[in-house]
Order: structure tokens, then sequence, then C-alpha cells
């Protein structure tokens, strides 16, 4: 298989290649990644089938440059200047003939005839448009905040469709008020001007009706909301919009202050408030005839399960009030929650319960103000962030979507018109991810994990169902996108030392060729240790912990070694992979430790991703109880099979990786003798809402689960060496968490702690200079406490 190198790649590796291959060393490993080289981090096909593009940084700046790459054979060349404003967008639509697709770039409308090649721009702007959708007839519609604009191809003309304010109608009849009737009723001058007024008013909106070049008429839905989302059928004639009431009363903000500023003058800024003091906002929404202009307001109540309370339980536990009524529901992420049918004949809802215990699919006939539930998921924990994709099927009456009701995450269709039991289209103990139509709308294509846990391929399955097909022999698929035509796939893939790469495979999954090595000469010329993928058995009812074991090639007989165990941030992640880590630089950190003696395990430990639904929600109002327990296991694992000395074991890790840092030392002091938390949390309650409130509920009803999952609570356990590490502008987990520790330390007279700031760096660092502090920090304090 031949590589093929970016122009600029391949320039800068031929300036590496006669320098002699340098010793693996701290200052390398944390400097900025451009000595790695650029990962494609995004690709999409031209028109005809013929190139792939994709951006790539530049060096060690933040310039994305962008590069045509040939799939037939030859360089990828450089677009600049004039050649950026000939090529098609990323994420085009197509319309449903397959004769034209849409897309955005760099902000406007463009519109690609497949058949010819010829280019149309619809749009030139310093508007941002945004989501373009076609319909059954040729038509075009997409918005620019949330006013609505609309193509047809048939005459060619762009018309403002829709235009949504959130204002009262002026036409509106004001409340009554005896003040201002005697008003009128004693001066008729004012009697009269008001009736002029109405009057021009009146022979204004009956032109701009009469007129088909006149703005449309803009939908009042009131002062006192604010519009969160809206959705044009195509047709034109529908608008859906979602909207929520303005609140005086907010959650105090938090006040970050900011030290070093480019002023000499320090400053603040204003950041997010806590979980609990600031509850998502109950939504509302509106269906419009355009013909009419009048909103309608579309209730929920009859969503199955609507009504009942999933934490009454707790709410009476805390002598809190019990809901009253329909729960408050949302729609989930925005825009991305709407979809009408491109006959315009029904919009699909993806909408979540506020409490986030029920998401239900729905549908909408425009003429209704009913929602009829297609698809109701409930989880006593949490819906999950991700697998809430749906789409409508060819047919424009069947819906798909993703759900995790079986465990995992799979494919489900339903009848939108006739609703009844969805049916799955796959099964099993893997999880599909990322699923798409291929443009034929014959099949679906996604990402599975079929092997294991940590290996992804891409697959494909027939739309009606049958047997999934892996394309794929990579392990490590991170995306793919079909050309146009549907018979090419440009594929993103990856490995353990590899950032990922663009490859190009025919549709059946083959003759597929990797188009680009974007990785340097003096990256490549380092001997990296491959991870052995592991499985640690649960000695608490968990089953297997899969995890990646860095430890030297050959253990000596008879040698006892130091461990250090790493500790994945976010929670819900996963970097027992075979794709590219997050985790590059601590990746790199593992064979340095190695190197020096250590043995390294990092775990996928409960809440990881791609492990199921219950593997997520493990976690539930307990979070840092099970996942020690999969570390706790770690230690006997590694002491029983790969030479461990029990006595000497570290532990590090950032963000959720610091508060697991946290736990294991606070909560079994003496099995840890040393660890590093980096930008830690140690009190949840301080933590935002849309993460934190789905695995704790909020403080207010549920105390326990927050006393029981916050570090600082055990923090008098500590006996142990502790490095606490954090950035001073981090807007995520703010610094003040550690500030808080340090304090609650003092207090309690700990010893052999220390902290490390770093006053210009957020929750993720950019600076080298800090990431070398920090690992220099860390591995100082391992060698100190475990050598």
């Amino acid at each position: 298989m031949r590589r093929l190198l970016p122009l600029c790649c391949l320039l800068f590796a031929g300036l590496l290649q006669a320098q002699p291959s340098q010793p693996l060393t701290l200052d390398r490993i944390m400097a900025d990644p451009a000595w790695i080289g650029p990962p494609v981090e995004q690709a999409w096909w031209s028109w005809d089938g013929r190139e792939v593009y994709y951006p790539l940084r530049r060096g060690d700046t933040r310039i994305q440059d962008l590069y045509a790459q040939p799939v037939d054979g030859g360089q990828a060349r450089l677009l600049d200047g004039a050649a950026r404003g000939a090529i098609d967008g990323a994420e085009p639509v197509l319309d449903p003939q397959r004769v034209r697709m849409a897309f955005v770039r760099s902000g406007d409308v463009f519109v690609r005839d497949l058949r010819s090649g010829a280019l149309l721009q619809l749009t030139r702007s310093e508007a941002q448009e945004v989501d373009p959708r076609w319909g059954s007839d040729g038509s075009l519609v997409w918005r620019s905040g949330h006013d609505w604009f609309r193509w047809n191809a048939g005459d060619g003309v762009v018309v403002h469709a829709a235009a949504p304010k959130a204002e009262d109608d002026p036409a509106r009849p004001p409340k009554a008020d005896r003040m201002r009737e005697d008003q009128l009723r004693l001066v008729a001058t004012l009697r009269r001007e008001r009736e002029q007024r109405e009057a021009l008013r009146a022979q204004e909106e009956q032109w701009r009706r009469a007129d088909p070049s006149r703005p449309p008429a803009p939908v009042y839905l009131g002062k006192d909301v604010e519009i969160v989302a809206t959705a044009l059928s195509p047709d034109g004639r529908w608008l859906f919009a979602v909207t929520e009431r303005k609140q005086d009363e907010r959650g105090q903000p938090g006040r970050m202050p900011v030290y070093l500023t480019e002023s000499g003058y320090e400053d603040t800024e204003e950041v997010r408030t806590r979980v609990g003091r600031n509850l998502p906002r109950a939504q509302s929404f509106w269906i419009v005839d355009l013909q009419q202009g009048t909103p309608r307001e579309v209730s929920t109540a009859q969503l199955p399960g609507i009504g009942e309370d999933p934490l009454a339980a707790l709410r009476r536990e805390a002598g809190a009030e019990s809901l009253k009524g329909p729960r408050a529901v949302r729609i989930e992420a925005g825009v991305r929650g709407l979809l009408w049918s491109a006959d315009s004949q029904r919009l699909a809802l993806m909408l979540h319960s506020v409490d986030n215990k029920d998401r239900w699919l729905a549908v909408l006939d425009p003429g209704s103000t009913t929602l009829h539930s297609r698809h109701r998921l409930h989880d006593p924990a949490w819906i999950n962030w991700a697998f809430n994709e749906f789409g409508w099927m060819p047919d424009q009456r069947t819906l798909w979507f993703v759900s995790e009701e079986s465990g995992h995450a799979h494919l489900y269709t339903v009848d939108a018109v006739r609703g009844g039991r969805a049916r799955a289209l796959t099964t099993g103990r893997w999880e599909v991810s990322q699923p798409v139509l291929a443009p034929a709308g014959d099949r679906f294509l996604f990402t599975c994990n079929r092997v294991r846990p940590g290996t992804y391929e891409l697959c494909a399955l027939p739309a009606g169902g049958g047997e999934v097909r892996e394309l794929t022999r990579l392990g490590g698929v991170e995306g793919f996108v079909a050309s146009p035509d549907g018979a090419r796939i440009a594929l993103r893939h990856s490995s353990s030392y590899v950032p990922p790469q663009l490859a190009v495979m025919d549709a059946d999954g083959g003759s597929l060729r990797t188009l680009t090595d974007t990785r340097t000469a003096e990256y490549r010329a380092f001997d990296w240790l491959q991870p052995e993928y592991v499985q640690v058995p649960s000695k608490h009812g968990a089953g297997t912990i899969w995890g990646k074991f860095y430890g030297p090639r050959t253990l000596e007989p008879g040698r006892r070694y130091p461990v250090v165990l790493f500790v994945h941030g976010a929670g819900y992640l996963q970097n027992v992979s075979e794709r590219y880590p997050n985790y590059f630089r601590e990746q790199m950190f593992h064979n340095l430790l190695v190197q020096r003696g250590y043995l390294v395990l990092d775990l996928d430990y409960r809440a990881s991703e791609g492990y199921g639904r219950d593997w997520r929600t493990a976690i539930y109002r307990q979070m840092g109880h099970p996942e020690l327990e999969d570390y706790l296991d770690g230690i006997d694992w590694l002491v029983e099979h790969r030479q461990a000395d029990r006595e000497r074991v570290g532990i590090y890790g950032g963000s959720y990786g610091g508060f697991m840092t946290f736990m294991a030392l606070f909560r079994k002091p003496g099995t840890f003798k040393a660890g590093a938390a980096l930008r830690p949390v140690t009190d949840w309650s301080q933590y935002n809402h849309s993460y934190t409130a789905n695995i704790l509920n909020t403080p207010d009803i549920d105390p326990e689960a927050y006393r029981r999952s916050s570090p600082i609570e055990y923090a008098e356990g500590l006996q142990d060496h502790l490095l606490i590490a954090h950035g001073m502008m981090d807007d995520n987990v703010f610094y003040r968490d550690s500030v808080v520790l340090a304090q609650r330390l003092i207090e309690l007279r700990k010893d052999k702690w220390e902290m490390a700031s770093y006053p210009l760096e957020r929750h993720a660092y950019q600076q080298s200079d800090s990431w070398y502090d920090q690992y220099r920090r860390i591995l100082e304090l391992f060698e100190r406490t475990l050598k």
C-alpha cells in the first residue's frame, strides 16, 4: 500500500529525514503537537467524486490550510485564494431526485447540479446561513438566525419565507383599561388618529399578502419569550417554533478572576452557574400556518408517561413538593431535534424531559396541535447524551432512529403515520454509532464495535433490515462520508500512534487505499510501545474491565515493578480503543514511564463509553465508587499477571481522572502511595447542570448523592503523597475547586501534598510550557515515592 503525503507534509518531512532520531524525552513529548504532524480532522467529497477535500493545521499556528486529494492517484494540492471559491462544501444534502446537492460554504448557500457540475450561489452576505433542507418538489429551505428562506429550481427565485419575532403582535388589541377607554371616548382627535393608524396597518397588510415580491409578515410569538429553534416545512407553508419564557431570576453566575491580561490589570469573567441553581427552562411549541400567520400552541400532554414523576420518592425524602401536571420537556439538541418530511406532510421531533429520564420520538401533523408519540425511551438513571439520531426513510412515512432500549445503541424503524411497535434492525452487545442513510437510500452506513468494544469498523445494513456487513478491517475507523453518487466512501481511520488519516474505498468495501500519512519523519522514527489490550475480571460483579497495558516487552523473572494507573477524563469517554487516543501525550508519557521501569494500566472503568447503557449508568447517584472498585481490581490483576508491586502503586488523571485520583487516595489510604489530580472536580455541587444533574439529580432533592460522590467529603482520609495541578482560568472545572480543597487540607493539617497553578491555562491546556511543567512534577512525584 502506497501512502501519499500532502505537499506541505512532504516538504516538512524532507527536511527532517536527514536528521537522526532523537531519544524520547519529556520535553519532546509535551511540545506542541505540530512535531507529530496534523491529523485529518474532517473530509468531504467534490461533486463528481474525483477528489476529497480536507483541512490541515499549518505547523504550530492556528491556520487551517485546505487540500484537494485526487482519489485515483496523484499528490494532494493546496487550495488557496480563488481556488477555494470553486469547491464544494462539507456536509452537503442531496435532493430526493439526487440531481442536485446543496451546501453551506463560508456562511453562504450553494447548489451544485450533479448532472452538469454547474455551481449556483444563492446567497452572498455577512449573515451566516445554515441548515439547508430539500423538499420533494425541488425546493430548498435554509435559515439565517431564525429567519427562513426558500428557493425553487423551477423559478430560481430566493424568497424570504418566514420571519418569527419574539415580540407582541402590534395588531393585537391591548388589554382592557378603563383609563384608556375613557380617554378615547372623551378625546375625538386621539380616537381618530388611532383609527387612521389601524386602517393604514390593515391596508399595508392586505397589500403585503397580495404581493409575492414583499417580505413575509412577521410571526409574533410574544415579548416574554426567547426563540430557541425553528423549522420551516420545505413547501414553505408551515413554521414550527420552540420558545422559552424569559427568566428574570437566574442562579448567581460565577465570577472567575483572570490575573494575567494584556492590559496589565487583573480582570474577571462571568462563568456558568452551578448545578441546580439554574434549571433548564421548559419549552413551548408552536405551529404556524404562514398563510394565516397565527401561532397555535402544540400540546405535549398526550406523550406517554409525561405526567409521571420519576423523582417523586426523592422529593418526598427531601421534603420537596411533588410535580403537578405534565413534566417540562425540551427539544433534543436544538434544531437537530426537528425534521420535516420532504413532502411537508409531517414533522418529527425528538423530545427529552427536563429531568432527562424520558425521551420521545414524536410526530406532528401540521394541521393539528397534538403530538403523537412513536417511541418512548425511559431510563431510571438518565438518557444518554449520544445515540439520539433519527431521520426519515425515503418513503417519507417511516422514521429510523437509534435507541439504547435493549441496553446497547441500535437502529430501529417505526411507522410515523400509524405508530405501533418499533422494529429493531440491529441487535447484540455492541453499538451503532454515526448512522446515516446511503445516498441512494437503500442501506444504512454506520460505525460499529462488534468484534470488541474498542474496535471500530465501517458497517452496512440494508435499509429494510438484514445482515450487518463489516466493510473494513481497520480497527480504528473514526468517520466516513459517501461520495454523492454513492460509489465510493472516504474514511478517516487511525491507530494507537497514527493520528487520523484519509483513505478511500469502493462502496462495497473493496479497493481500500490510504491516501495520506501526515506524520513527521521525526515522529515516525520512534519505536513506540504498542499497548496490550487486556481484560481485567471484576470482583465486584461488573464482568470484564477492558484496559491498555504498557510494560516492557519481557518482564524480568522475579522482579516486582512499580505501577502507575491512568484515569481518563470526562467519565463518559472511551480511551481503550484501537483509535488514536484523546490522551496522545499521556500515551507517550507512558512509554517514558515504561523506559524508567514502571508498569502502566489505563482502564475503561464503569461510566466509560462503548460498553452499553448499564456500564454507563453504574455510577448513578454514586460517582467514584464503582470506578474505584474497577481500579482496585486492576491492581489485583497486575499483581497476579504482570509482576506488579502492590506496595508501589500511583494513580493520575485529569478532570474526571483528577476527581478519581482524589477518590482513590482519600477513600483507600495506603493503597495508592501517590497520586496526581489534574484540573480535578472536588465538589460536584460546584459543577454544571447539564452533566451533573443527569448522574446525581440536583443537590436540593438528592443531597446524599452529592455527599457520597464528592471527594471533599473524604479529604480527611489523605495520608499519601498528592499533587494537585489546575489552570487558573479553567471555566469548566473552576480553579476554585482546588482552592477550596487546599483550604480543607490545611485545616485538616495534612502533609505530603502540594499544588501547582497555571495562570494562563483553561481546562484544556494550550501552552507546551505548562504541559511540560505539569508532567515534570508528575514524573518527579512518582520517581520520589514509587521507586
